[in-house]
């Protein structure tokens, strides 16, 4: 009688030293096959939680390793996917099998014309069942001939309850990271992960400071309709973040139209060069983009603030409501300046702090009060833009 009891006993013990799922397939295919479980294919299918992704696959095959495939949520309205098997089994909440090596077996599905061709002999599909409440799927395929035995099949199923444990607790953990970084982003998201949840834990770093905001958005506000509106500033924000993750930055927060993100600079005065002159040339694609994308007539129009300074980075907020965000007088200077842009009818306006590291390009266009500051403030613009007007 064929036994995977070490194999249950593996996942319940929650399957170390697997760090993700990934390796946990890896490791759970290597020892049914170890167990005398002749499979030549697994899959495990799972739901996410993800803005972009609505599930993943994890594809094993014998000396190929774990193939891991994303599926948007488009392919789940596929009607090539409503047909499948995991779709089914997902469904109903009951397994699916065809042994394929059967001349009466039902060839009701793409996917199992496909294995045929390929020497599979039997095919067996289970909804894993998860303590959130979610079905998912796992999928195993044989080419032993006369496909899986009775003891095979009782064996596979043994380990289906404590895999969807182990499955639902890689999730869940991935879960957390994926929307921690779309809600406050990769640095902050791993700080809090870390333990950095205390309210008033912040840390002092030194930054690039971003600030931009849309033109007239008030206006545009009062007269687009609403679902309009929203599908014009995601694409508003889509001309900005790519520039602004591909220049090492990272986006702290969205305040209605307006965008704060800082670009973080290690400790010496060249970091501090090489760093503004990575958030410039991001700021000249993100300038181009939204040129470029014209969402509504007369195309958007933004002003955005480049400082350089201290800010106090870390948990801001009351009781058990936190915002991970970064605060300042370096963050007010920013504010003050972005203000400013409209006023001179210019997209891009850095301060004189951000000039020093980017002086050959960026020019002067004055000097400036701002409120809360002061003295006059020295300004730096672009040369391409000096003879625009305001807004």
């Amino acid at each position: 009688m064929t036994s995977c009891s070490d194999v249950v006993e593996w996942l319940t013990d929650g399957a170390q030293p697997a760090s993700d799922t990934r390796e946990v397939v890896a490791e759970l295919c290597d020892r049914l096959v170890g167990c005398g479980i002749p499979i030549w294919r697994f899959g495990l299918f799972v739901l996410t939680l993800h803005p972009q992704i609505m599930g993943q696959a994890f594809l094993w095959k014998p000396g190929a390793g774990v193939e891991v495939r994303s599926a948007s949520f488009e392919t789940f309205e596929t009607e090539a996917f409503r047909q499948s098997p995991v779709r089914r089994v997902i469904d109903t909440r009951t397994s699916l099998r065809r042994k394929l090596v059967e001349a009466s077996c039902p060839i009701d599905f793409e996917v199992t014309l496909d294995l045929r061709a390929q020497g599979v002999t039997d095919y067996l599909a289970v909804p894993l069942f998860f303590a959130s409440g979610g079905v998912h799927g796992a999928t195993f395929a044989t080419r032993q001939p006369g496909g899986f035995t009775d003891a095979q099949i009782a064996a596979i199923k043994s380990v289906i309850a404590p895999l969807a444990r182990v499955a639902e607790n890689r999730l869940l953990e991935r879960t957390a990271s994926i929307l921690l970084d779309t809600y406050v982003g990769n640095n902050a998201g791993s700080r809090i992960l870390a333990g950095q949840i205390r309210r008033g834990d912040t840390t002092t770093i030194h930054a690039a400071i971003w600030l931009s905001d849309m033109r007239g958005f008030t206006r545009l506000a009062d007269r687009l309709p609403p679902q309009t509106l929203v599908d014009m500033l995601n694409q508003y924000f889509d001309c900005q973040l790519p520039a602004i993750a591909k220049h090492g930055g990272e986006v702290l927060k969205f305040i209605g139209d307006g965008l704060l993100a800082i670009f973080p600079i290690p400790t010496g005065a060249e970091n501090a060069r090489e760093v503004c002159l990575s958030a410039l040339a991001a700021a000249h694609e993100a300038r181009a983009a939204i040129a470029a994308a014209n969402p509504i007539d007369g195309g958007v129009r933004f002003g955005l603030a480049l400082h350089v300074g201290e800010v106090l980075y870390g948990n801001i907020g009351s009781g058990n409501r936190l915002d991970f965000t970064c605060i300042g007088p370096a963050v007010n200077l920013a504010a003050r300046i972005e203000k400013l842009t409209s006023e001179l009818g210019r997209t891009i306006l850095a301060s004189d702090e951000f000039a020093r590291h980017c002086s050959s390009q960026l020019v002067p266009v004055g000097e400036f009060e701002l409120r809360g500051f002061g003295i006059a403030r020295a300004g730096f613009g672009l040369a391409d833009e000096a003879n625009l007007t305001g807004h």
